[in-house]
C-alpha cells in the first residue's frame, strides 16, 4: 500500500502500534544541511592535512594541532552515508520509481560532470604530482560507473558515489513497491543478514553489491527516518545499535589502512568516539532536538556540500605542491579552502540549478511519454486480422430454423467474384388463434 502525506494529527496507515503518529514534516531539516557541510569538512581536512597529498615532509610537524583530529576526516563519509539513508527514505515516499530516479540524476550527474571537466583542465595545465587520465577513462567517468568498469577514477572520492548509486538501486525494490514503513523495516533486515552473510565469505559479486563494509550507515539512516516519522520503538532502537555495533566493526578495517596514508599512529578509540558523536547526532535529529535549527544559510550550506566533495582534493593537492614553499602552510591551506568554497558556490548557482531543471524537464516529459504509450496501447481494441470465414459444416447444415441448402449448390468460399446467395426464408406460419376443444357435458 503506497502511503501519501497523512492528515495533521493522524496516524499513518502503517505505524507501528503503539508509535506516536506524525505528520510527515514539509520542507527541508536544517540540521541535515549543517551536518552535510560538517561531514564535507572533514574530508577536506583530511586530504589537505593529513591525507599527506601535496605535501612534501611530515604533516604532523606543519600542523602540529590540526593534525590529530583530522585523521580522523575520513569518518565523514559514514556520516555521508546515515543522511543518505534519512534523506532518500524520506524523499521517496510515496513517490514513483520514475521520480525517484530523476530526483537522483539531477542531484548527482550535473554537478559531477562539471567537476570532472574543472578537475582534468587543473591537472593538465598545472603539472605537479597528478597525473590526467587518458580521454577513454574520462569518458567512462562521466558515467559514474569507473569503478566496476575496473578504470581509475578522476578523484578517489568519488568511490562513494558508487556506494550511492548501489544504495539507490536496492532501494528502488522499495520505491517500485511503495514506500511504508513495514515495508523498509523488511528491507532494513535483509539488506543486513545478507550483508552478514556476504561478509563471512570472501570477496565476491554478492558482497560488493550489498555493500558488506558500509551498509550499515544506510541502514542506521533509514531506521533514523522512521524513528523520525513514526516515533521510536524498541525494535527501532534494536535496529540502530545492531548498524552501531557492526559499523564500529567494519570501520576499524578502514582505519589500519588510512594508517599507511598519515604516516601516524592515531588511536582506534577515536573511531569509536566519532562515530559515537555521529549516531547520538543523528537520534537528536530523529527525535527532534534541533527542530529550532532553522538559520537562513544552512539551506545554502547544504547546496555547497556536493560540489566541495567533488572539486577539493585534487586541485588542492596541485595548490600546495606548486606554493608550499613560498606561502605559509596555514594561509595556503585557508585560502585553498576559500576558494574551493567559491567555486562551489558558482558551480550549484550557474551550473548545477540550471542544468538540473533541464535534466528535470527532460526526463520528465521521456516518463511521461512512455506511461502514455503504455495506456494508449492498453486501452487501444484488438484490430481484426481480416474476413472470418465461416467453418464449413456437413452438408445440409445452416443456421437452426432455416431450410437446408440442396447439394452441390454452396457458396464458393475461395472465389472472390462469386456472390453468396441464400435461398428465401419460407413464409411466416398463420397467426390465427387455434380452434378452441369443444367441452364435452
Amino acid at each position: 500500500m503506497r502511503i501519501g502525506k497523512a492528515s495533521a494529527g493522524s496516524k499513518p496507515a502503517d505505524a507501528p502500534r503503539g508509535s506516536v503518529g506524525r505528520q510527515a514534516p514539509r520542507g527541508r531539516i536544517g540540521i541535515l544541511d549543517g551536518l552535510r557541510l560538517c561531514a564535507a569538512l572533514m574530508v577536506v581536512l583530511y586530504h589537505y592535512v593529513a591525507f599527506g597529498g601535496g605535501w612534501e615532509g611530515s604533516q604532523a610537524q606543519l600542523f602540529p594541532v590540526l593534525f590529530r583530529p583530522s585523521a580522523y576526516g575520513w569518518l565523514g563519509v559514514e556520516l555521508f552515508f546515515m543522511i543518505s539513508g534519512f534523506v532518500i527514505c524520506m524523499s521517496s515516499w510515496g513517490r514513483s520509481v520514475s521520480h525517484f530516479f530523476t530526483s537522483r540524476v539531477i542531484r548527482l550527474f550535473p554537478a559531477y560532470w562539471l567537476a570532472i571537466a574543472v578537475t582534468t583542465a587543473v591537472v593538465f595545465f598545472m603539472p605537479g604530482g597528478i597525473t590526467p587520465l587518458p580521454w577513454r577513462d574520462l569518458l567512462v567517468n562521466l558515467t559514474m560507473l569507473q569503478r566496476p568498469m575496473g578504470v581509475d577514477e578522476v578523484e578517489g572520492v568519488y568511490w562513494t558515489l558508487w556506494a550511492e548509486m548501489r544504495f539507490y538501486l536496492l532501494f528502488a525494490l522499495v520505491v517500485w513497491r511503495g514506500v511504508t514503513y513495514r515495508r523498509v523495516v523488511v528491507f532494513c533486515c535483509v539488506w543486513a543478514t545478507a550483508a552478514v552473510v556476504a561478509k563471512r565469505g570472501e570477496a565476491n559479486p554478492i558482497s560488493d553489491l550489498v555493500m558488506a563494509q558500509d551498509c550499515w550507515f544506510f541502514i542506521a539512516g533509514l531506521a533514523f527516518y522512521l524513528m523520525y516519522r513514526f516515533g521510536q520503538n524498541l525494535l527501532l532502537w534494536g535496529m540502530i545499535a545492531f548498524c552501531f555495533a557492526m559499523g564500529n566493526y567494519t570501520a576499524m578495517a578502514t582505519w589500519r589502512a588510512t594508517l599507511d596514508n598519515v604516516g601516524h599512529n592515531v588511536p582506534g578509540w577515536g573511531v569509536a568516539v566519532v562515530l559515537t558523536v555521529f549516531f547520538v547526532t543523528m537520534a537528536g535529529v530523529a527525535l527532534g532536538w534541533f527542530r529550532r535549527v532553522d538559520w537562513r544559510w544552512l539551506p545554502t550550506a547544504g547546496a555547497l556540500t556536493y560540489p566541495l566533495y567533488l572539486l577539493h582534493e585534487s586541485i588542492g593537492w596541485e595548490v600546495f605542491h606548486r606554493y608550499q614553499y613560498t606561502v605559509n602552510q596555514w594561509v595556503l591551506v585557508g585560502g585553498t579552502l576559500a576558494g574551493v568554497l567559491v567555486l562551489s558556490y558558482l558551480v550549484h548557482r550557474l551550473v548545477e540549478k540550471p542544468m538540473s531543471k533541464r535534466l528535470k524537464t527532460g526526463l520528465t516529459k521521456a516518463f511521461d511519454q512512455i506511461r502514455a504509450e503504455g495506456a494508449t496501447h492498453h486501452e487501444r481494441p484488438p484490430t481484426p486480422v481480416g474476413p472470418v470465414r465461416p467453418e464449413p459444416g456437413p452438408p445440409g447444415s445452416g443456421p437452426p430454423g432455416s431450410a437446408p441448402l440442396p447439394q452441390g449448390s454452396g457458396p464458393d468460399l475461395d472465389s472472390p467474384t462469386r456472390t453468396l446467395r441464400l435461398p428465401a426464408a419460407p413464409p411466416p406460419a398463420s397467426t390465427a388463434p387455434p380452434r378452441s376443444r369443444p367441452v364435452s357435458g
